[in-house]
């Protein structure tokens, strides 16, 4: 299971961006975006998440996970396939000889801190 190397690293990474921008409040949410095509397991990245967190500045934050739909520009024809949807085809002119657009990042988005209560 690397989704808990990868959760720790992106802990890791978090609490870094906040000391660097001096974010003091409670991190509330992160955000990340996961591409469809990748072998990450987003059930686990969220499965596991509390656990990583534990005892680190994102302990009791939540983790949003936006997926990325797997595209592919075919080179036949110019058109922007779905890769998964269509099984690899271009829906188009049925040419399975394309370029890939998107489908395997891994970003994180956003850090959101908790409101101050005043």
């Amino acid at each position: 299971m690397h989704e808990i190397t990868i959760l720790v690293q992106l802990v890791n990474m978090v609490e870094k961006e906040a000391k660097a921008n001096h974010i003091a409040e409670k991190i509330d949410t992160i955000v990340v975006q996961l591409g469809q095509l990748t072998s990450i397991v987003p059930k686990y990245l969220t499965e596991y998440y509390p656990n990583v967190t534990e005892g680190t500045k994102l302990s009791g934050s939540k983790l949003e996970i936006e997926r990325i739909p797997g595209n592919g520009l075919c080179h036949h024809c110019n058109k922007v396939l779905r890769i998964v949807e269509h099984k690899g085809k271009c829906p188009i002119c049925g040419a399975d000889d394309w370029e890939m657009l998107s489908g395997q990042e891994f970003i994180l988005k956003e850090i959101r801190v908790r409101e101050a209560v005043v």
